[in-house]
């Protein structure tokens, strides 16, 4: 059996954008050509590859299964594609990232303003998402999260340096209901917690002590997944919320909210930008990465 390299291409953007329209527009040709394209190759392989309804399409077992193994193997044609294009010019193209909500630093203004300066043919397509998935199987060219969480066979370029978590309140918070001297107090407080997905747990609550680390489920009275909103219930003294210290850094610094339980919150490893090990890199990742590296964010 000779496979279908572009019927290939097109299967792996259409299980990407988990809509036929979406790839048509990216491709740049008809819904029809698509599902044609997607049918024929169900066809040749024997075997249905997408469920189809009237608004999205989703991925039978042995679609999952093929377009597991054939992303990282599009993604590096497209990184070749794309480094003997750039031989002749500037970075160019679009750059797909993936970025952990907490990133600050990596997400503050001046360090992407800076970059869609430095390189104005590259389109920056930034996702700021809390979940973990595959980001080759997405078609992300790159993701940003912390790298206790990074899978050890990517590359990863450190965009901060060490972090720490912490436990605020507002000082009105305090003046009614006190502040716990230990972790473990929480559960008898007013807690307003996090959630990566609507359908994820909330987040334990992490610790150290003497060298140890541990976790409590907190019980949130609310919970969500923005910390904007986070901080503004906690702001108005409504309850305890946790997160990254750099996070909170300018309401602590005007006074807004106050740190507790600071000695249970030891540092840990920072963010990083990982991608997959390429022989050609993208040259307009690599901008990326040198762009990280001259702005020192992991200072």
């Amino acid at each position: 059996m000779i496979p279908d390299l572009n019927a290939l291409a097109v299967f792996a953007l259409v299980a990407e954008e988990r809509n036929f329209r979406a790839a048509a527009d990216r491709l740049g040709v008809t819904r029809s050509a698509v599902s044609q394209t997607v049918r024929r190759l169900e066809e040749m392989l024997g075997v249905a590859l997408v469920r189809r309804t009237t608004r999205s399409v989703g991925l039978t077992e042995a679609g999952e299964r093929l377009v597991a193994s054939i992303a990282p193997a599009i993604a590096e044609m497209r990184s070749a594609v794309e480094f003997v294009g750039s031989l002749e010019g500037r970075p160019r193209g679009q750059l797909r990232l993936a970025v952990t909500s907490i990133a600050e630093r990596f997400l503050a203004g001046p360090f992407l303003g800076g970059f869609a300066d430095a390189y104005p043919e590259i389109q920056l397509d930034v996702t700021v998402t809390d979940e973990e998935f595959d980001i080759v199987a997405e078609g992300y060219d790159a993701g940003v999260r912390l790298g206790e969480v990074i899978e050890q066979d990517m590359v990863a370029v450190p965009v901060s340096g060490e972090q720490r978590q912490t436990a605020v309140c507002a000082p009105s918070y305090l003046a009614r209901f006190g502040a716990p001297q230990h972790p473990r107090e929480l559960v008898a407080h007013r807690c307003i917690g996090w959630r990566p997905a609507p359908k994820a747990a909330p987040y334990r609550w992490e610790f150290g002590e003497n060298g140890r680390d541990f976790d409590i489920a907190v019980a949130p009275e609310i919970t969500t997944n923005d910390m904007g909103l986070m901080i503004k219930l906690a702001t108005a003294g409504v309850g305890i919320t946790f997160g990254m210290e750099e996070t909170f850094a300018p309401l602590v610094e005007r006074g807004e909210l106050v740190p507790i339980l600071i000695e249970y919150f030891p540092p840990f490893a920072g963010f990083y930008l990982y991608y997959p090990s390429r022989r050609n890199l993208a040259p307009k990742l690599r901008a990326l990465v040198e762009h990280v590296q001259r702005m020192k964010l992991s200072r």
